[in-house]
């Protein structure tokens, strides 16, 4: 069995076997011309058809609903493609306009929707249940139904289409405005004596250092460097959430959640619930917060501290040695997932190389059309990114699992988009701290799982809570940099429940996360701490199984586009989501590991 990588260095990823020449690529340029030209057939195909279901017309329909899925996959295809050019290299200019055309496409079929959920919301009841209940149309039957309702609820479509016209030029722009900016900016860092040009992917790697001072340093460039698009990045944050508010207005929308929770199919009671059991956790997470201080030798715990990293952390992996550890320990629990890793690694699904020129964070994108996926890191030998590995391989499998499905029964909401990612994640970490033989190890171990808890129950919080603030105050108008400030300062002060020191903040959080400027997924950030919350009531039924959950955890992946997240629990798990009770219980789960890191910390 051959190693994972075939060389000690980190790989670049294959794109080439997907559509040669990358930007320039002549079979690529072919691929979007045909998609161009299809997304007109589609349109005009549309008017052919009879405007009422019956059983003469359904078979036409059936048709059509089955070609949008194909077109979907395939401007999907071009979408992840070009996404996997620009984050490989943020001065791919070809690529950077290719986004833009890509951009259209998405507009074009959002339109081609928009004149769907038209006629579905115009059909007698009993013609659509007909419909759905088809043969060919039941497992996109649920995706359907959704379509119909939401479609009830927007505005007239030919506003709709209007509205998804208007945003490739406006709205999304914001968004490739920002990815711009921030791929733009690099910093001048020394490190053992060289200096270095770093991206600000690069420098954020060095925020999980163990060295307190490279951290802080590191910090202190983002800082520096985001003050200097700070203006730049609040017009494009203000701007942006005024064409969405503007938007909700007129479908009488009444609050910047709407969307959100209907993209996380999700109630508010669920989201409510949620966060409620998470606030229970603050004395637990200052216990482990004050136990941390003590073995790192500090008095104040300053945001570049987060992710610091205790025990044997020094301990550098190489790609390989981390790719085989995932491997290894996936295998304990699911052989079918396991060697799903090993080929994905094996054919360079993974780009994590190094490097300046890169975009920042890590993703994974799904290509169903050639059934694929892609992961992008930048992998530096640290236990924090063998789990980043081990997360977005996960985000693959999750793929991996539905590939074979219908596109609209492929379609899983936000709050379940973390579920394999994290489960893999909480894996990994227990089954490497099981066999772990030294307390520097298991130190370390266990502070990787209460700090990703740490992350999840207050950052993320703080995110949500500062957005939620900044919604409510845009309503009223243009929101000063200088009052962004304010509200990401105030949010971090109630999320983090008193683990950050009172000099520790991070006011200029709300330019430098990317996720406050994605323009296709509003409140970017309940979602994660729900997937570590919910995937952890998954994960413990996995632990309590064993094995034998394999199956019925893949049933639970495949299931993800086929119902609402509480539908999901309930069948899966048997557990009702928008009461306290499960949400509370993987809380304490999750903090009942405070307990042995104090012990290892002080023993």
């Amino acid at each position: 069995m051959k190693p994972v990588a075939t060389t000690s260095e980190t790989p670049t990823w294959d794109l080439e076997s997907i559509f040669a020449g990358g930007s320039h690529s002549t079979e690529f340029e072919n691929f979007r011309a045909q998609i161009k030209r299809d997304l007109k057939a589609m349109k005009d195909k549309f008017h052919d058809l009879p405007s009422q279901l019956n059983d003469s017309s359904r078979a036409g329909w059936i048709d059509y609903i089955k070609r949008i899925q194909d077109l979907r996959d395939r401007i999907d295809q071009a979408g992840a493609f070009v996404e996997c050019l620009v984050s490989q290299d943020v001065h791919d200019e070809k690529a950077n306009q290719i986004f833009g055309e890509t951009d259209v496409f998405f507009s074009e079929l959002d339109q081609i929707m928009v004149i769907f959920e038209a006629f579905a919301k115009s059909q007698e009841d009993s013609q659509w249940q007909m419909l759905c209940e088809h043969d060919e149309m039941k497992e996109v039957g649920f995706f359907l139904n959704e379509t119909r309702d939401i479609a009830r609820l927007k505005m007239a479509p030919e506003y709709e289409s209007l509205v998804s016209e208007l945003a490739v030029n406006g709205y999304h722009a914001w968004n490739r405005l920002y990815d711009k900016m921030y791929g733009d900016l690099s910093v001048d860092f020394v490190e053992d004596g060289r200096e270095l040009k770093l991206s600000l992917g690069q420098l954020a790697n060095r925020m999980s250092s163990p060295d307190r001072d490279i951290r802080r340093r590191a910090f202190e460039k983002l800082e520096k460097a985001w003050g200097t698009r700070a203006n730049l990045a609040s017009m494009t944050l203000n701007y942006l959430a005024g064409f969405r508010l503007t938007v909700y207005e007129k479908r009488n929308w009444d609050s910047a959640l709407f969307e959100p929770l209907l993209m996380s199919r999700i109630k508010r009671e669920t989201l409510e619930a949620m966060w409620a059991a998470v606030a229970t956790a603050g004395d637990k997470l200052n216990e482990f917060i004050k136990a941390k201080k003590a073995i790192m030798g500090i008095d104040k715990f300053m945001w570049y501290d987060q992710i610091a990293p205790v025990g044997s952390s020094l301990k550098k992996y190489t790609f390989n040695e981390a790719g085989e550890f995932i491997i290894e320990k996936l295998a304990g629990f699911s052989r079918k997932q396991a060697d799903f890793t090993r080929h994905a690694l094996e054919n360079r699904w993974v780009e994590a190389e190094d490097r300046s020129g890169k975009a920042g964070g890590a993703f994974c994108t799904g290509m169903e059309h050639i059934g694929q996926t892609r992961v992008f890191m930048t992998f530096a030998g640290s236990f924090d990114n063998v789990g980043t590995l081990a997360h977005e391989l996960g985000h693959a499998y999750h793929h991996y699992v539905i590939k074979d499905l219908p596109a609209f029964a492929r379609i899983y909401p936000m709050s379940l988009a973390e579920t394999a990612s994290i489960f893999n994640e909480l894996l990994v970490t227990d089954a490497a701290l099981e066999t772990a033989g030294s307390k520097d190890e298991k130190l370390m171990l266990i502070d990787q799982k209460l700090q990703n808890a740490h992350v999840l129950f207050c950052n993320i919080y703080a995110r949500f809570i500062f957005e939620r603030a900044f919604y409510q105050e845009r309503v009223k108008g243009i929101v000063s940099r200088t009052r962004l400030d304010e509200l990401m300062v105030e949010s971090q002060k109630k999320a983090f429940m008193g683990t950050l020191d009172a000099e520790g903040y991070h006011p200029l959080f709300w330019a430098s996360k990317l996720h406050f400027y994605i323009t296709h997924t509003p409140f970017y950030n309940f979602p994660y701490t729900f997937g570590f919350l919910f995937a952890s009531g998954v994960y413990n039924r996995a632990r309590s199984e064993g094995p034998a959950f394999a199956k019925e955890y893949e049933a639970l992946l495949a299931d993800t586009g086929k119902m609402t997240s509480e539908e999901v629990a309930r069948k899966h798990l048997g557990v009702d989501l928008t009461k306290p009770d499960f949400w509370k219980e993987a809380v304490d789960r999750i903090m009942a590991d405070v307990g042995p890191f104090v012990k290892l910390a002080h023993g």
